[in-house]
């Protein structure tokens, strides 16, 4: 299929592996031109060369932390006029409710709530004026089924979704749509790390915590970055423009639910 957004430009944040690279890949693939981003320089650099060796478009790499004010600020002034935006962050770590104090609470929502809010916000007038826009943000399946170890997360996430589905509405009449992904578990570096401490805690190989973990799982296994971002590719697709505020889980059927 052809996504009709061959030439349009992208900025997507935490790129530079997991499912923020699938997601650039895929876009890649459609033609659009990129603005990555990721706090590590290395892996960054190395993943702008592999995506613009493999298909031929435009990027641009930025190495900072957009959490922080001064790296988003580079961020937006090295993408300039985008048409499409990817939020991703990686989420915080795993505890339990009596342990997190008001600092790591603010930490996550910075991370989780508030830094995809200023992206949309820096970003969304210019989509609007130009009378096209895709946004994207990669949330997590917690926000329907919530984690109960993965409390920050699931707080901070369900914050942007609620932002996400009164703003959506507002800008869809100006050509922008604003969709929310929420992948369960998929095989990157998170899901490893999610396996190890799991394994640790029950005193087992972690290839048996991954094997447990898939066995909750209907479709008997974890997702791929890449299927992710094919989604991800369609949702900033010019075929997406009446799917408004949704929010699109990815989790191979694990949350046993009827809507």
């Amino acid at each position: 299929m052809d996504l009709g957004i061959s030439g349009k430009r992208a900025l997507v944040t935490a790129s530079s592996k997991g499912l923020g690279r699938g997601c650039a890949e895929a876009l890649a693939a459609a033609g659009v031109d990129l603005v990555l981003n990721a706090r590590g320089a290395e892996a960054l650099e190395q993943t702008a060369s592999a995506i613009r060796d493999a298909y031929g478009v435009a990027i641009t790499a930025v190495a900072a932390d957009v959490t922080d004010a001064d790296g988003r600020a580079r961020v937006l002034d090295a993408a300039g006029a985008v048409d499409i935006l990817v939020t991703n962050a990686g989420g915080p770590p795993p505890g339990l409710w009596p342990d997190w104090s008001r600092e790591d609470f603010i930490k996550a929502l910075d991370a989780n709530m508030l830094t995809p809010v200023a992206l949309m916000q820096a970003v969304i007038p210019g989509m609007m004026d130009r009378g096209w826009g895709r946004v994207v943000n990669i949330t997590s399946f917690s926000v329907k089924a919530p984690i109960p170890q993965l409390g920050l997360s699931n707080a901070a996430r369900t914050g942007l979704t609620g932002f996400v589905a009164g703003t959506a509405r507002q800008v869809a009449g100006h050509g922008v749509a604003i969709n929310n992904l929420l992948p369960g578990i998929h095989a990157t570096d998170r899901a490893n790390a999610l396996d190890a401490g799991a394994a640790a805690a029950q005193g087992i190989s972690e290839d048996a915590a991954r094997t447990a973990r898939q066995a909750g799982i209907p479709a008997g296994r974890y997702g791929t970055a890449e299927e992710f971002g094919a989604t991800c590719a369609f949702l900033c697709s010019q075929h997406a423009g009446f799917i408004i505020g949704q929010n699109i889980v990815l989790d191979g059927g694990a949350i046993n639910a009827t809507f």
